[in-house]
């Protein structure tokens, strides 16, 4: 049954902005064996490492190595939720006396923990008072987008690009479900109605329809899981990458420097993408006649923007700004000069992040009601699962190094795989975590995958911050599968997308994925000081 745009809408109105993740029986049944498999296979690892005789490892690294063996195993099964994997790992190292208790958690206070915290308050501000739909329609509803329905894909492609480069990629994808959903059944009702007077439609169209509409919704999933690449906080591997290359390295990538590199990076990546698949999966024709005053209309429907947007929209505003200050700074006046002296001081990303977000709970909405524009309820609804496994995985690859476990990690995968060269590790590093990203989340991937990359490229005397950079990129490239992140999961969910056309385009932009990371951080690292 057909839907209009405006039922569209009211769906995302009355779920609150939740889509729900449907996958089939086969996944299902695949699910099940995973977890129970990795349920019973990771305790047999841990003590079969555990009894096995590893005389060129420390007492204590060679139970880090039998925990990791656990916890990896977890990571890509998921018996239990990967979150409380991440404090099982930490937990099983202090009654392993693999570190004292104030050694193993104090990753969990690193200063990068509340820039994640203060970005995903500022993120769920924007949902609850549905700013990120208002900016989705303005920008639907420019003349430049009109009728044409190129320009639409591209319009629909923009909006979760640029809006995964400050919240989930997931609540991007799941914000421009509906609204996708709605226009596809508008175009179908138009385009009926001037091709098709009669009410017959060929099956030949059909079937064009049908893959058009598979793809506008692969677009939308897609054009997030590229946008999180943007920003440092755009998806939860740049800050763990940003984390372990100052822990373990000892460098600091300002905002500004990741912006550098990865935005050119995120962008010839999503015109690659974009016209991949506005090649595979075209439209039937260039125009739809009437499309653009409907979405005109549901603009409208909105209203006068309300205070809590506009107040949300200012503390964004206020983030950017000094988020990219203090490295725009350095690049005008130098790094000696006084302002970026102050700005590096006492301008930190972390402290910016929450200064905006409980600046929200200051600004009012209705000050005579003393109402403000984000109450403490609505702010603890952030993912803390994900913090948690930042935490966790940061405490687990800290004490690898600690331990010297990555040492031998780092040698044995140069004996392995014959690879010395800086490009060498690079490359394989990225190809590792595009795989490792399809099969778990890109939290876990770069949590496995960031200390073993620094540890290899430590161990080959060369620079560990291009093959953790290309671990950070490469994992949020998930394209294939539904399970490989929420945003695929969301789209096949509304049975529009046929499992065989994600694989098709997932498997052919998993390629040329690789072959921008690479060769961005092969052009990019030593522009911007990162080699």
């Amino acid at each position: 049954m057909r839907c209009s745009l405006e039922k569209g809408f009211k769906r995302s109105i009355l779920g609150g902005g939740e889509i729900k993740e449907e996958i089939s029986e086969a996944e299902k049944r695949f699910d099940f064996y995973r977890k129970t498999v990795s349920l019973f296979l990771g305790p047999f690892v841990f003590l079969a490492l555990l009894i096995t005789p590893m005389p060129e490892l420390s007492a204590e690294a060679h139970r880090l190595c039998a925990i990791m063996g656990l916890v990896l195993i977890f990571w890509v099964g998921e018996p239990i939720p990967i979150p409380a994997t991440a404090l099982l790992g930490p937990a099983l190292c202090v009654i392993f006396a693999v570190a004292k208790s104030s050694v193993v958690f104090a990753p969990f206070s690193n200063p990068i923990i509340f820039l994640f915290i203060g970005s995903f308050m500022l993120a769920e501000a924007m949902k609850t008072h549905h700013l990120d739909r208002r900016l989705a329609l303005t920008i639907l509803s420019l003349p430049m987008v009109g009728n044409n329905l190129y320009c639409v894909m591209f319009a629909v492609a923009i909006i979760p690009l640029v809006l995964s480069m400050w919240i989930s990629d997931s609540a991007a994808t799941a914000m421009m479900y509906p609204i996708m959903l709605g226009v596809l059944s508008t175009i179908d009702r138009l385009g009926n109605s001037t091709e098709a007077p009669n009410g017959l439609i060929d099956p030949q169209t059909a079937t064009k329809k049908r893959k058009f509409g598979a793809g506008a919704l692969l677009t939308i999933a897609y054009a997030a899981v590229i946008g999180g690449i943007g920003t440092p906080i755009g998806t939860p591997p740049n800050l763990i990458g940003i984390a372990m290359v100052n822990k373990m390295i000892g460098v600091n990538i300002s905002f500004f420097s990741w912006m550098s590199l990865a935005v050119p990076i995120m962008i010839v990546m999503a015109f690659f993408m974009l016209l991949y698949m506005s090649f595979v999966f075209p439209p039937l024709s260039s125009e739809i006649k009437g499309l653009s005053q409907v979405i005109l209309k549901e603009k409208s429907a909105l209203g006068s923007w309300t205070r809590g947007q506009k107040n949300t929209l200012a503390a964004f505003f206020f983030a950017i700004v000094l988020w990219i200050l203090p490295g725009i700074s350095a690049a005008i006046l130098g790094t000696g000069s006084e302002v970026y002296k102050f700005l590096d001081t006492h301008i930190h990303e972390e402290i910016v992040s929450l200064i905006a977000a409980l600046g929200l709970f200051f600004a009012p909405v209705n000050w005579s009601e003393r109402k403000f524009t984000i109450t403490w309820a609505e702010a603890v609804k952030i993912d803390w699962g994900t913090i948690l496994l930042f935490g966790g995985g940061l405490s687990l690859g800290t004490l690898m190094f600690s331990t010297k476990l990555a040492d031998f990690v780092g040698s044995t995968l140069i004996k392995l795989t014959g690879v010395s060269t800086l490009w060498e590790i690079t490359a394989m590093s990225i190809v590792l975590a595009i795989i490792a990203t399809e099969l778990t989340s890109n939290t876990a991937a770069a949590n496995m995958l960031v200390p073993l990359a620094i540890s290899v490229a430590k161990t080959a005397g060369v620079s560990g911050i291009p093959p953790a950079i290309g671990v950070c990129l490469g994992a949020s490239m998930a394209f294939m599968l539904p399970v490989s992140t929420p945003s695929n999961a969301i789209v096949y969910g509304s049975g529009k997308v046929p499992i065989t056309c994600m694989i098709k385009a997932g498997i052919i932009l998993d390629t040329i994925s690789f072959f921008v990371i690479f060769s961005g951080l092969r052009i990019l690292c030593p522009l911007v000081g990162l080699l």
